[in-house]
């Protein structure tokens, strides 16, 4: 109980400060893979920028498996914080976390279950396919034969890979480039199953309740 406690005080202290840090570190992320030109004086400070983000991401992560007392436990049972420690690019979705813990803490959240999934599923899916635009167009603008060739094409890729739909006319070439693809295709399923899912549950309580409202022998 004490060891939940310690744990809650101090994401609740750190919720806005890492939602920050994450969003800079995808912005300085951003310049540096679409401004390749820059003046190298802004490119060190994006990647300062980028390099302190991810040292209070790695603090973070050190102080919540400190405070569990798991040691190896910890890693096996929060391996989606392990997985995004790994790939930070994945940290803005600590913002849709934020939003809801405010809401929680302000009293009952003003959207309903269903408005609160659909809409969350959406934040994430821009977050997720503006970081796997980038990360994609940085691996293959320069590889040969590559079909993604400027950011346009990376995020008309992302598009087709989140919605399921696969056109096949802009792929990766690269290795990491298709590792990124795999990664993508995965979230887009969930995604989508998600918000379908959660859309044909709110259409039953529609009609559900419309039902029971309806007159007798009517």
């Amino acid at each position: 109980m004490e060891t939940d406690s310690r744990k809650d005080r101090w994401e609740r202290r750190t919720e806005a400060p890492l939602a920050v840090a994450s969003l800079l570190f995808l912005a300085a992320y951003a310049v540096r893979v679409l401004a390749p030109d820059l003046a190298e004086g802004w490119r060190d400070l994006c990647l300062a920028v980028l390099l302190a983000a991810w040292t209070l991401f790695a603090a973070d992560y050190a102080v919540l498996w400190w405070v569990s007392g798991q040691r190896l436990r910890f890693v096996r049972t929060h391996w989606l914080d392990t997985l995004v420690l790994v790939l930070p690019l994945l940290r803005p979705l600590r913002v849709v976390r934020v939003y809801e813990a405010v809401q929680r803490r302000h009293g009952r959240p003003r959207l309903a279950l269903h408005a609160r999934v659909m809409a969350y599923a959406g934040l994430s899916t821009l977050l997720l396919g503006f970081s796997g635009s980038l990360a994609v167009y940085q691996q293959e603008r320069g590889a040969a034969d590559a079909s993604i060739r400027t950011f346009g094409d990376s995020v008309w890729w992302a598009c087709a890979t989140l919605a399921t739909v696969g056109y096949g006319d802009v792929t990766p070439v690269t290795p990491i480039g298709r590792l990124i693809a795999i990664g993508m295709m995965a979230i887009g399923l969930a995604l989508l199953g998600a918000v379908t899912g959660t859309f044909a549950s709110w259409l039953l309580q529609v009609f559900s309740r419309e039902d029971d409202e309806r007159p007798p022998g009517s």
